[in-house]
């Protein structure tokens, strides 16, 4: 076979070319710090990275959406305290209120802080949070019930805000509304201040302590359910987390480049980079044309 001068020109360029393409690789390398800068370099190692990085967004959604129903939940359970300590307040009133002792004007006054304390619960019921009311439902944009009439407004709506924290799971984040605040516990409160102002008697105003009981017990179980809930929420953050390392290790493993032994190759290939330009001087060879003047 033959060997002409341009075959071996020729062979040398291509080599040459094949040489700063794979400087270029190893420098798109260092600058990106990932193994491919296109999909076509490696479909493999693109498709893979695709399906970890869904799974690292997935994670992180669903940890924005734990964010919220920590918000929903630490002020529905902070709303539910002040609610049990007006209602403390109330049987306290309603344990002296109920002794023959007081008088007229000083069964007056704790009437008058019934009412208070009735609206003060009015206030509770209609919080509003992140421009929600907590507890109405799924209705978040109307106030449960009307201050001014409290005995005849509302109910509020029972249907549950459920808010999914992980993949197929779905966590109630608000408490019903309903089973704490309600026409009953309004009305109870106006006709105990009603009775306080009638001169009830001992007997009548002291019936009033069981109710009042009772609306306490609402509240305590409601906050009991929601703490239950609160913990299974803390869990499932603690796992998402987990799922996130995991996920991002692998996303990692499969598209960040070796940066020590990207810089290996690199230098080695600069090595051989330079020989091939000592060796393409030599096959280079002058011709005639380099003597013609």
């Amino acid at each position: 076979m033959r060997v002409t001068q341009s075959m071996l020109s020729n062979n040398m360029m291509r080599n040459l070319s094949d040489s700063y393409r794979n400087m270029g690789i190893y420098q798109d390398q260092l600058a990106t710090g990932k193994k491919i800068s296109r999909q076509s370099q490696d479909p493999v190692v693109a498709m893979k990275g695709m399906n970890y990085r869904s799974q690292v967004e997935e994670v992180e959604q669903f940890q924005r959406n734990i964010g919220e129903v920590h918000n929903w939940m630490d002020n529905t359970d902070s709303s539910l305290d002040k609610a049990t300590q007006a209602m403390q307040r109330i049987r306290e009133l309603t344990v002296q209120a109920s002794n023959d002792t007081y008088e007229e004007g000083q069964r007056t006054a704790v009437a008058k802080e019934i009412r208070q304390l009735k609206e003060h619960l009015g206030t509770i019921a209609n919080t509003k949070v992140n421009d929600k009311y907590i507890f109405n439902g799924a209705n978040t944009l109307e106030a449960p019930f009307d201050i001014s009439d409290l005995e005849n407004s509302g109910p509020p709506s029972s249907d549950p805000v459920l808010i999914e924290v992980s993949a197929g799971v779905k966590i109630q984040t608000n408490v019903t509304g309903g089973n704490v605040f309600n026409q009953d516990l309004f009305q109870d409160l106006e006709n105990f201040a009603s009775a306080l102002e009638g001169n009830g008697t001992e007997e009548e105003l002291g019936s009033f302590l069981d109710t009042f009981d009772g609306h306490i017990n609402d509240i305590v179980n409601e906050r009991a359910d929601l703490g239950a809930r609160m913990n299974r929420v803390e869990l499932i953050e603690d796992r998402l987390e987990t799922q996130k390392i995991s996920a991002t290790k692998m996303m990692s493993d499969n598209e960040d480049a070796d940066i020590e032994k990207v810089i290996t190759n690199l230098k080695t290939q600069e090595s051989i980079h330079r020989a091939a330009m000592g060796v393409g001087a030599r096959i280079i060879q002058p011709t005639l044309m380099d003597f013609l003047r």
